[in-house]
């Protein structure tokens, strides 16, 4: 199914795929491992797109200068940003721009390094999402573009954590695969546009070497699921954003493409708010 924002080839190796559990452990295990050995691959196919200092919420190219989800960017100056799933920290590169305080959190080693080759002025801090090393009311704002969510087996852990390091009225707001994709083949052309698999199966995708360990992870919730999930994490959803395919944007990549994109959603953004009741 390779939902994943930008998956790329293993190379020689050909791991075996298939639907299973898979647990918090197993999942970030295999998060780290798979984006340390694709770091540099991604990085040189989608680093244009992304640009070294873009906030890009997804394969459509929606931009947050555009989009103001985080809100508007010039309100954006002097507070303290969370970006998850950073990644080489464009993002955070952005807001900084902004005049924002971004600390840039990725959970791979080589993702990092292709931030610090970059190059910016911004904190990157190398940790799991499930257990933020930040205290109490530390940001004012929380991000993640296709970062973390997707690849965890307990995503309300993750936003309860978010939701800790937040203060009062924080905001954070989330990118991920539309839901609905799962129910589609992974392919940008038209064998990309016949159902497939039921949308309510929410047995994990797994990619497994020879001795049955996994080496990618990606779990599938349905939009209630997620909706469930923020609320039960200590947020109320603001709004659900479904960024529509734009005339500009030629590119494919993975299962990304005009001819999809035209079609059915690819992307869904979540944006929510600290709720004062955990």
């Amino acid at each position: 199914m390779n939902q994943e924002y930008g998956r790329e080839d293993e190379g020689d190796f050909e791991p075996e795929a298939t639907r299973r559990d898979a647990g918090d452990a197993e999942s970030s295990r295999a998060s780290r491992g798979w984006w340390d050995r694709n770091a540099d691959e991604y990085q040189s196919d989608h680093g244009a797109f992304l640009g070294d200092d873009r906030f890009v919420w997804g394969p459509e190219g929606l931009d947050e200068a555009d989009a103001e989800l985080l809100g508007p960017a010039g309100g954006l100056k002097g507070l303290d940003v969370l970006e998850i799933g950073a990644g080489a920290a464009q993002c955070s590169r952005w807001l900084a721009a902004q005049g924002a305080r971004p600390v840039a959190l990725d959970l791979s080693h080589r993702q990092l390094q292709h931030a610090l080759r970059i190059g910016a002025d911004v904190p990157l801090v190398e940790a799991d999402a499930g257990a933020l090393p930040f205290r109490d009311g530390s940001f004012d704002l929380a991000c993640s573009a296709y970062g973390a969510v997707p690849f965890v087996a307990d995503p309300v852990k993750v936003f309860r954590e978010v939701r800790r390091v937040l203060r009062p009225g924080g905001r954070w707001v989330f990118s991920v695969t539309h839901p609905f994709r799962w129910a589609f083949p992974d392919e940008p052309g038209p064998e990309g546009l016949s159902v497939s698999a039921s949308y309510f199966d929410r047995t994990p995708y797994v990619e497994q070497d020879e001795r049955g360990r996994a080496v990618y992870v990606e779990h599938h919730r349905t939009v209630g699921d997620r909706v469930r999930d923020v609320v039960a994490g200590g947020f109320r959803l603001l709004d659900l954003v479904e960024p529509e395919w734009p005339e500009w944007n030629s590119q494919e990549w993975g299962g990304w493409s005009p001819l999809r994109g035209n079609l059915i959603p690819g992307t869904a953004i979540y944006v929510c708010e600290r709720s004062e009741r955990a």
